[in-house]
């Protein structure tokens, strides 16, 4: 069977143009730590260093783009900020624990003087709901303002929305309210509420829960604006997977042959931290559905392309150099996946 992959050999702000939107990010690039040339030797560069790819991020994104950001901790916290000015809203925080075997030598020394740090975080991050609508004279608002502001147009008591819904209180508790308590309704739920507000709302104000002025925002149009996130039980956000040994990783030594660019030979790992495809898959398969587009501006070993082939997404991935691009070339055509 035959997958649609994209790789360009290339920087990434050079080709994002030529992507489709994304339905969700994978970032796995600077660490902060001098891992690679132009990786910044601190954590304190790396705001700096991912600016002009979060400023592409958020121009091409949908309202329903979901963004994993995987770093260190200080890296990730530097980056933090920058991504929330961006539009991009904070979900929660996975850990990956590598446990005991990535440690090394006698860390609890007095020289190195701390616990050994066996971890990464691979972040999750969802759009900030903000649309434009025409009946509110173009302005971009949050939704949970559009939501209560469109109500309240209608003429309608509060209350009648629960009336809408079929509930007791959770549409005006739920759905109307303006604070962290606010919940994204339902399509289901939503398209009730439109359906009343247009049916029992003022005349001389219709129509309702309009984007383009004219007709009521669709079934289809709402579940779009919304990400998917398909549950699995039993995990949680404490990921314990050892490193990569065996079959699954790469060898070759990081030898550099040329500006940019490293040719494995066959002893020591060939990338320095190669994500498991079992946590790739996890995070690919959370949050998208099949044929879906993937972002991978980071490549590497391009595991999360690999993934996200091997459940039916279509992946669009760029490593800027040489010696890797060939490796992922290699690692995504020796699975019988066909370049288009």
């Amino acid at each position: 069977m035959n997958h649609e992959w994209h790789l360009s050999n290339a920087d990434a702000l050079e080709v994002y143009r030529d992507w489709p939107r994304p339905n969700t990010i994978i970032s796995d690039g600077a660490y902060g730590v001098g891992g690679f040339p132009g990786d910044p030797r601190t954590p304190a560069g790396l705001a700096e260093w991912y600016k002009p790819h979060i400023e592409e991020w958020s121009r091409r994104a949908k309202l329903n783009t979901t963004l994993w950001f995987w770093n260190t901790e200080v890296g990730w916290a530097n980056v933090h900020p920058l991504l929330e000015q961006s539009g991009w809203t904070y979900e929660f925080t996975n850990i990956w624990n590598k446990g005991i075997g990535q440690v090394a030598g006698n860390v609890n020394s007095k020289t190195i003087r701390r616990f050994p740090v066996v971890t990464e975080v691979c972040v999750f991050y969802t759009r900030t709901p903000l649309i434009s609508s025409a009946t509110a004279g173009g302005a971009t608002v949050h939704m949970k303002e559009w939501i209560l502001s469109e109500w309240k147009r209608t003429g309608l008591p509060r209350r009648l929305a629960n009336e809408a819904c079929g509930v007791k209180d959770a549409a005006t508790r739920k759905y109307f309210d303006q604070g962290w308590l606010w919940y994204f309704p339902p399509t289901e739920q939503m398209m009730k509420i439109v359906a009343y507000a247009n049916e029992h709302g003022d005349p001389n104000g219709r129509p309702y829960y309009s984007l383009n002025g004219s007709d009521p925002v669709s079934d289809q149009e709402w579940s779009e604006m919304r990400s998917p996130w398909h549950h699995e039980h039993g995990v949680t956000n404490v990921w314990d997977r050892p490193s990569l040994r065996g079959k699954e990783r790469y060898r070759g030594s990081m030898q550099r042959s040329a500006p940019r660019t490293y040719k494995p030979t066959a002893m020591s790992a060939s990338h320095l931290n190669q994500k498991p495809l079992d946590l790739m898959r996890r995070i690919v398969s959370a949050s998208t559905n099949p044929g879906d587009t993937v972002w991978e501006p980071f490549g590497g070993l391009c595991s999360g392309s690999v993934a996200a082939c091997e459940l039916g997404r279509i992946p669009w991935a760029a490593e800027i150099d040489p010696g890797f691009y060939e490796i992922a070339s290699e690692r995504l055509q020796s699975l019988d996946f066909r370049l288009l």
